[in-house]
């Protein structure tokens, strides 16, 4: 997924916000809670959070490693953008953002 194709389906999924954080991560959050990061230059990394089951999955895969500082909330790095198909990406992206939806009060959720 390239960084304008990651930003067009980021920023369709309702309610997604984007900040700066650390300096050099772009971040896409929903009710201020991440669902995924790139670098603000879009050609390091994308991290997005997963289930337990296809964390251990996803890391197995050459190119996607555990996210630093994050793994332990089953969160993964893909350093490589072939490693993921179109069609997994967006899956994957799209299930990172509702397990974050999800986790939001009520009252936040219905207002998005």
């Amino acid at each position: 997924m390239t960084p304008p194709e990651l930003e067009k389906f980021c920023t369709s999924l309702k309610g997604t916000t984007r900040d700066i954080k650390w300096g050099n991560d772009l971040c896409y959050s929903v009710g201020k809670k991440m669902y995924c990061t790139t670098s603000v230059d879009g050609d390091r990394f994308i991290s997005f959070k997963t289930t337990p089951e296809e964390f251990s999955e996803l890391i197995e895969r050459e190119g996607i490693i555990p996210a630093p500082y994050a793994a332990r909330y089953h969160w993964v790095m893909v350093q490589n953008i072939k490693a993921l198909n179109p069609k997994e990406w967006k899956k994957h992206i799209q299930k990172s953002y509702e397990m974050v939806l999800e986790k939001l009060p009520k009252n936040l959720r219905e207002s998005l």
